[in-house]
């Protein structure tokens, strides 16, 4: 089994940043893929930021250019650098992991199918003002 925990949740103004994190305990051979994905009220949760086992990463228009995802195989932690934050960013920030090697922002791709993410953290509320 594979724990996710994450952390950085904060409140900024438009403009600000906030850095999120994400230990990983347990089997962390389970997380060949690390995903950010993020809950707004009334809306569906959408994948944010991905990145596969071999480092490359996938990131939803909405965030381009904007929020870093990163890992660190050594500290066994994601990381999610968000910058130039917009109140349309307020959501609830879930880490989610699978052992699965062929992950996309909608979940781990199996042939023809999409499969959610296996391992979940709780996840953390992000807040931008206007």
């Amino acid at each position: 089994q594979l724990q996710l925990v994450e952390s950085g949740e904060g409140s900024v103004q438009a403009g600000g940043s906030l850095s999120l994190s994400c230990a990983a305990s347990g089997y962390t051979g389970s997380s060949n893929c690390m995903v950010w994905l993020r809950h707004a009220p009334g809306k569906p949760r959408v994948g944010v930021a991905v990145v596969r086992s071999d480092g490359s990463t996938i990131y939803a228009d909405s965030v381009k250019g904007r929020f870093t995802i990163s890992k660190d195989n050594a500290k066994n932690s994601l990381y999610l650098q968000m910058n130039s934050l917009k109140p349309e960013d307020t959501a609830m920030y879930y880490c989610a992991a699978d052992r699965r090697t062929f992950c996309s922002l909608r979940g781990v791709v199996v042939g023809l199918v999409t499969y959610p993410y296996n391992y979940w953290g709780q996840g953390t509320q992000v807040t931008v003002s206007s």
